[in-house]
């Protein structure tokens, strides 16, 4: 007969020899570490392998941070039949950035150095979290375009949002639409802060009623900089003197993310995010923000690593929101949303309804929700828009189009 244990007296030596170092990190929000990964390189693709050896670095990061061990011992006959070890990271990574790199044949190391703090982990959601909530990413303008000459970046405010937007479509579990040209702020030196004469932090609100979308994701460009300017010049001079390495290459990067929820016009999330690293590119070599030859660069690569980190604050920030859908018509019982089967409706679900009310002496101020203790109860979902009945007729509980219903 099996009988399992919770753990042995070597597993429970093991878990408090992880845990003694990892009081002193847990208690401070986030710490700078080192972390070292290894990958081999096929086929001469040294890119492929120096992203894969960046991902290992940075496992080893959260791992140094914060790990829970947990054993599992089966027994039979008093005798170990088997031995289950699991281990779990529950952090996140910010800043990273390659330190150093070393090539032996074909294995490739690097050392990433970051910011590691602890996750905010899974909030529980409820039903809202396997709905696929509409995201908008528009543009990110640059605040010192004459940054963007060396190298050519000058259109990093478009490039940055689109790569961003890839990143959230790959995750999958949102509808993401791109409007990478739109511009948030007309403010760039104190965005987001800055209100408009209506009150209302920027044109999020149009943005969000036109494209449909319950959140907007956008942000500013705040550096693009490098560390000497005078070390790009084109004389001979200053090509052997970054060639031997004599002058500071460093490039500098800094952006502002900001997420608004597309009802209230209000910010659910903002952080900056910045990096530096060499400006490593050949003269000529780079043609654009999103260019192989930008890519190749150890800024380039810094880069990418940052809007990777971006597209994951992103989905932590908007994981715990509920879902939340615009209704189209009101017709007796019948209530008609505006969402479908492609965000992850169902017949049977059921959402709560919220009338919606403005003020005239107040046009452009958030919309003010009232609960109406009422729910309507889907029964026919359509690709993107889905019919439900509630229990009482709408003109009498006041439910018309334009008010919301929500999935908690």
């Amino acid at each position: 007969m099996k009988r399992l244990l919770s753990l042995r007296w070597s597993s429970l030596l093991v878990l408090c020899a992880l845990a003694l170092p990892l009081v002193f990190a847990t208690g401070a929000q986030a710490v700078v570490l080192e972390g070292v990964g290894h990958a081999n390189i096929y086929n001469g693709d040294l890119e492929t392998a120096r992203a894969e050896a960046r991902k290992s670095a940075i496992r080893d990061l959260s791992l140094q941070y914060e790990a829970r061990v947990s054993t599992q011992d089966t027994m039979e006959n008093g005798v170990i039949t088997e031995s289950q070890v699991r281990l779990a990271s529950s952090t996140r990574a910010r800043n990273v950035r390659i330190v150093d790199e070393y090539q032996s044949g074909n294995l490739l190391r690097v050392v990433v150095r970051g910011d590691i703090s602890e996750s905010r982990g899974q909030c529980g959601a409820g039903e809202a979290s396997r709905l696929k909530k509409r995201v908008a990413v528009t543009g990110f303008p640059v605040l010192h375009p004459d940054q963007t000459r060396i190298g050519r970046i000058g259109d990093a405010g478009e490039i940055l949002p689109q790569q961003l937007q890839q990143r959230l479509m790959e995750r999958g579990g949102f509808q993401v639409f791109g409007a990478t040209r739109s511009r948030m702020f007309s403010d760039l030196l104190n965005a987001p802060t800055v209100q408009q004469g209506n009150n209302r932090l920027t044109n999020v609100l149009q943005v969000a009623r036109e494209m449909g979308v319950q959140f907007v994701v956008t942000g500013v460009i705040r550096d693009l900089g490098v560390a000497d300017p005078s070390a790009w010049g084109t004389s001979v001079l200053d090509r052997m003197q970054r060639g031997i390495g004599t002058v500071d290459q460093q490039r500098r990067f800094a952006a502002d993310l900001v997420v608004y929820d597309g009802f209230s016009g209000s910010p659910i999330y903002q952080q900056r995010f910045a990096t530096s690293s060499d400006w490593n590119a050949a003269p000529g070599s780079s043609a654009g923000f999103g260019s192989e030859g930008f890519r190749k660069t150890a800024y380039g690569q810094s880069v990418n690593g940052v809007i990777e980190e971006m597209a994951t604050a992103v989905t932590e920030a908007l994981a715990c929101q509920p879902f939340i859908t615009r209704i189209t018509r009101v017709d007796g019982y019948s209530v008609t949303l505006e969402s479908g089967a492609t965000a992850g409706l169902r017949p049977g679900d059921e959402l709560q309804l919220y009338r919606s009310t403005g003020y005239l002496d107040a046009p452009g101020a958030t919309p003010e929700l009232t609960d109406s203790q009422l729910s309507v109860t889907l029964d026919r979902v359509q690709p993107q828009s889905s019919r439900g009945t509630m229990p009482q007729l709408g003109g009498i509980v006041n439910i018309q189009r334009d008010d919301i219903a929500i999935l908690w």
